[in-house]
């Protein structure tokens, strides 16, 4: 027989469990937007109006649509974020056995499950679904993610009269997935919950019963 889990190893495996959903989840829809989606505006679909669509296009780099210098930023990357899942890993067992809160290491588990799915991506991306950028030394490690989900909050061109920027056609929110936004709402959460999940008890001061007590004036007893 296997030996019976440990109630802290329970603990631990139901965030694992939670990572492993998110993950699930990103690479499902990942397939899903390769397979039957064209990349673009030709196969773009709207969601909420043109507030929020799906919109299928490939990054080469980091979340949200932000880059390394090539050729082998992208591998530095790849790299990192393998680095960031052995230490997020470490950091939910550990957390597990001190017992800290549970909606914090949640947050812990949502941000590991999307550096896995977007790692997922950057390793085997490249031979899964040949989109390893042109000129890349390697398929390995040079895969790109796919992104999907983009909210246009707003694009059009700025006025002309704007400095520096006057003219230019901008959108004010990039495309990103849901790896991405399960970073966003882990790191989201804990910026505005630290006070309830790093919340430090108050030490208790026992009294001081050395000091002699001092026998009242006899004068005054009545």
């Amino acid at each position: 027989m296997h030996p019976t889990l440990t109630n802290r190893q329970q603990t631990a495996a139901k965030f694992f469990l939670l990572a492993l959903f998110v993950i699930a989840l990103d690479q499902l829809s990942k397939w899903a937007v390769h397979t039957y989606m064209q990349p673009g505006m030709a196969g773009e679909i709207p969601l909420i109006g043109h507030w929020a669509k799906l919109h299928y296009t490939l990054n080469p780099g980091m979340a949200f649509g932000a880059e390394l210098p090539a050729p082998y930023g992208k591998l530095v990357l790849s790299g990192f974020r393998l680095l960031a899942v052995f230490g997020l890993s470490y950091y939910i067992i550990r957390l597990c056995k001190q017992r800290a809160a549970a909606g914090y290491i949640a947050c812990m588990a949502l941000i590991l499950g999307g550096a896995v799915g977007n790692l997922i991506d950057s390793v085997f991306y490249g031979i899964i679904y040949d989109n390893a950028p042109f000129g890349s030394p390697t398929r390995w490690f040079y895969g790109q993610v796919i992104d999907m989900l983009y909210v246009d909050i707003y694009e059009g061109f700025l006025p002309q009269n704007w400095p520096l920027l006057g003219g230019k056609y901008v959108s004010l929110w990039p495309i990103f997935n849901i790896a991405d936004s399960s970073i966003f709402i882990g790191v989201a959460v804990i910026l505005l919950n630290q006070s309830r999940f790093f919340k430090q008890e108050e030490p208790v001061v026992a009294a001081n019963h050395s000091e002699p007590l001092v026998a009242p004036d006899s004068e005054n007893l009545a």
